[in-house]
């Protein structure tokens, strides 16, 4: 018996030394190999150093940009403005969510699930707990009736398409919460019912990793901060912004139509851009997810510091991002839409705002970063900061500062709002028909990968 006992103990000895890749040696877990991927229409700017600030006289007599030398990390940052066109898929993603969580708990509340023609065919997909997995049964037990509304978590059903034309409505509690989405009808005119777009509400949850890195004491929930906020751009900035002027037709077209699809989206808060930025997070990665791959890293709107060192394209002391200190090239024409001469605003042949494509890119590839509309960084405006901040990574980012820095100027602004180093500012909570933003993401990974890297570019 003993003699048997001592067999088995080797006999599992020898399987577990067999089974064993790392030889009792400490190799670290490994995961998947791991490769990175240049974001859909972003550009990779390398790490690297720079004068941030004014070199030149301080013509407006400003005094808040002195220079500093900074160094700043490897990024992607987007090769245009956010267009009406980019800015509509997460308005539509927005909408459609709504309308689907709607029709869920409406058929929830009617006991409808998904055998159940009409509306129960866009009941929650955890109604039928015979298709669920372990894990979301476990989850759908121990966590439903948790949250405000105790419907957070349960996955929508979207494999169903939404019905928007009103002859085809399913039925008439589909019709019920179709109704709901629409202005009443008394505020319609010319025969059009459109979307009420104080519905079209976006909520995501972010934790404030500064606040609790400096904090002595507190719980991870404590620095956790919910956001929920109207994303539809003040399409009335047209009329706001300009007193005394006729822009009707850039309030009543310029969002929606497809002539300016490709124009960049204005009238969009900074809070909203923030919004944005983390949708666009979300919708990757649930891709990712669905597809068995690693998470991608946040997408965010650049500091002041990123966005100054990718407009100089690589040129060290350069006035504008495409380095010279004029602004009309040697062929007689202007290199970016703005404001020329007092009240002549088409001299630059543009009006208004022009396609994000326009106009030659710096070195980086980067389009518009002087000129068509001035963009949201993610700093908040000190005029003193440059004096404080670190020469590494530099982000003055105070959540009790309202007034956030915009650059790059825009096609009301005269040149100097368009030089690489001008800093200007506007209220978080502001939106304007000459302010926009593009997004940027954080590159993984050492030096030696960016000889490949590169040739995505």
């Amino acid at each position: 018996m003993k003699k048997l006992l001592l067999m088995s103990i080797a006999f599992v000895f020898l399987l577990t030394s067999c089974g064993s890749k790392t030889k009792g040696e400490l190799t670290g877990v490994r995961g998947k190999k791991w490769f990175p991927e240049k974001p859909y229409g972003m550009e990779l700017i390398p790490q690297g150093s720079f004068i941030m600030g004014k070199s030149e006289e301080d013509m407006a007599k400003v005094k808040n940009a002195p220079t500093k030398t900074v160094t700043v990390r490897s990024f992607y940052m987007d090769d245009t403005e956010i267009t009406n066109s980019e800015y509509r898929q997460f308005v539509e993603w927005v909408k459609d969510s709504i309308v689907r969580t709607k029709l869920a708990i409406l058929a929830d509340e009617l006991g409808m699930g998904p055998d159940d023609e009409g509306i129960g065919e866009f009941a929650f997909m955890d109604a039928d707990t015979s298709k669920l997995s372990a894990y979301d049964k476990y989850m759908l037990d121990n966590y439903a009736g948790m949250g405000e509304t105790g419907y957070e978590g349960r996955a929508l059903n979207k494999d169903e398409d939404l019905v928007w034309d009103t002859s085809e409505y399913p039925d008439e509690y589909y019709t019920e919460v179709m109704d709901s989405m629409y202005i009443p009808e008394e505020e319609s005119y010319n025969g059009q019912r459109t979307i009420d777009v104080t519905k079209l509400k976006y909520g995501y949850n972010w934790m404030d990793i500064q606040a609790a890195a400096r904090a002595k004491k507190g719980q991870r929930k404590d620095f956790i901060k919910k956001e929920e906020l109207e994303i539809y751009p003040d399409t009335t900035v047209w009329i706001k912004d300009f007193a005394y002027s006729y822009n009707e037709p850039m309030h009543n077209d310029y969002f929606w139509h497809d002539a300016y699809s490709e124009y960049p989206v204005v009238g969009v808060s900074w809070r909203q851009a923030k919004a944005f930025c983390n949708w666009r997070t979300k919708f990757k990665n649930d891709d990712q997810k669905e597809r068995g791959k690693q998470f991608v890293n946040q997408f965010r709107l650049p500091t002041e510091a990123e966005w100054e060192y990718a407009a100089r394209g690589g040129i060290e002391g350069g006035t504008y991002p495409w380095g010279g200190p004029y602004v009309i090239s040697d062929t007689g024409c202007y290199m970016a839409n703005f404001k020329p001469q007092r009240g002549d605003y088409a001299a630059d042949t543009a009006l208004y705002t022009v396609e994000a494509k326009s106009y030659e890119p710096n070195d980086y590839n980067l389009f518009n970063m002087a000129g068509n509309v001035a963009e949201w960084t993610d700093s908040s405006y000190d005029a003193g900061a440059y004096e404080y901040v670190s020469t590494m990574n530099p982000n003055a980012a105070y959540g009790e500062n309202d007034r956030k820095v915009i650059r790059g100027g825009s096609w009301k602004d005269v040149a100097y709002f368009l030089q690489v180093s001008t800093r200007d500012y506007e209220y978080q909570d502001s939106a304007r028909s000459y302010i926009g933003f593009r997004t940027v993401q954080d590159y993984m990974g050492t030096e030696e990968k960016f000889a490949g890297q590169r040739k995505l570019r």
